[in-house]
């Protein structure tokens, strides 16, 4: 009987039930269960039926042959171009796309650990080896989206509720769009402008898909962008013109971001040289983490949407409005994944939940551009 593993004790403990009352249930003794649960007694077929149903289980999860248990796996996945190899021991998550499994790092939470696949052994080049906890296949189900707008978490949650798996990738504009055309995200979101042509996304991203059959463009939302300062504004920044004081630090965001593409703009409409600006050099990668960074005092301000700046009940002075789009292949419209989150774009309560809990204007969400 060793080589029978028994999970009886802990799965009567979680379900709150003491010795006794299962042995009561199930029409059996008390000594009976202990004996179960010691491995000094090997059940028959009826009575391990009754404790699963009992338990609300299958009998596997009660009992099964130790050489069936289990074990770790080495999954090997592709990394994202220009994307920093991850040391070993970070937690990643793992999803196909056009049927090679992609690792992304799992997005860390303030209070608990982030749900992942595995941990990254080792790399090579642009690919790595994952030990996960048990055997592991990529789930072909799932979306990898890249993009930085804060609001894609309400897209993840409807979709959860469709049993469709999101794995969001924060990152700028121009780099999600590469991936996107590099096949090795799903889909991607973009906020930026186009000043010659006084447009948002699509020439940029009919740069990088030339035949526009191939594309496919969707509105998200459109939301205001401006500077996010401490509650009270203790600096009394009032615009653009103000990053050039000495007493005023910034955190800026990455190249190829909607953001660091509008701070520039803004700069040189008020005649300051980037560098002169203190903090232009350091970087968030994310608007949360920008604003975050305004709440926590290393930085007096930074240019993020009003969102990440109510959402930390900091205070916002407006500087522009802009609208994110999505971005996928339309080779891809036929999967199931694609189809939910094409539908759910459409559904009112994400434009509720988009009003809402994000304050954005959502007149054109689900429209296709392209």
């Amino acid at each position: 009987m060793t080589d029978v593993v028994n999970r009886l004790r802990p799965v009567r403990e979680s379900r709150g039930f003491s010795a006794s009352d299962l042995a009561q249930r199930a029409g059996v003794s008390r000594q009976t269960i202990y004996s179960i649960e010691e491995g000094t007694f090997l059940p028959n077929t009826a009575i391990a039926l009754k404790l699963a149903r009992i338990l609300d289980v299958t009998v596997e999860e009660l009992f099964s042959f130790a050489d069936e248990e289990p074990g770790p796996e080495i999954v090997r996945a592709d990394l994202l171009d220009g994307a920093a190899a991850p040391p070993a021991g970070e937690l990643v998550r793992v999803c196909s796309v056009n049927g090679r499994p992609v690792a992304v790092p799992s997005s860390p939470q303030p209070a608990y650990l982030p749900t992942a696949d595995g941990i990254v052994r080792s790399s090579s080049g642009r690919r790595v080896q994952i030990e996960t906890a048990a055997p592991f296949a990529a789930p072909e189900d799932a979306l990898l989206l890249a993009g930085c707008d804060i609001a894609l978490s309400l897209v993840v949650e409807l979709l959860r509720a469709s049993r469709i798996e999101v794995l969001t990738l924060p990152c700028s504009s121009v780099r999600a769009i590469t991936w996107l055309k590099k096949g090795q995200v799903h889909v991607a979101g973009a906020h930026l402008l186009d000043r010659k042509a006084n447009e948002y996304n699509l020439p940029a991203i009919r740069k990088h898909f030339p035949q526009s059959e191939t594309i496919r463009v969707v509105t998200f939302a459109s939301w205001e962008l401006g500077l996010v300062v401490r509650t009270g504004n203790p600096h009394r920044i009032r615009s653009i013109a103000d990053l050039g004081r000495k007493n005023v630090s910034i955190v800026n965001r990455e190249q190829g971001s909607g953001v660091r593409d509008l701070l520039n703009f803004e700069l040189r409409q008020a005649g300051i040289e980037p560098a002169s600006v203190r903090g232009y050099n350091r970087v968030a990668h994310g608007h949360l983490e920008a604003a975050l960074a305004v709440l926590s005092g290393s930085a007096d301000c930074c240019l993020a949407p009003r969102a990440a700046a109510r959402s930390l009940g900091l205070d916002f002075i407006p500087i522009a409005v802009q609208r994110f789009d999505l971005a996928l292949k339309r080779s891809s419209l036929d999967q199931p994944a694609v189809q939910a989150l094409l539908d759910v774009l459409n559904r009112s309560v994400l434009r509720r939940k988009l009003q809402l809990l994000a304050g954005y204007d959502t007149s054109q969400t689900g429209k296709l551009l392209m």
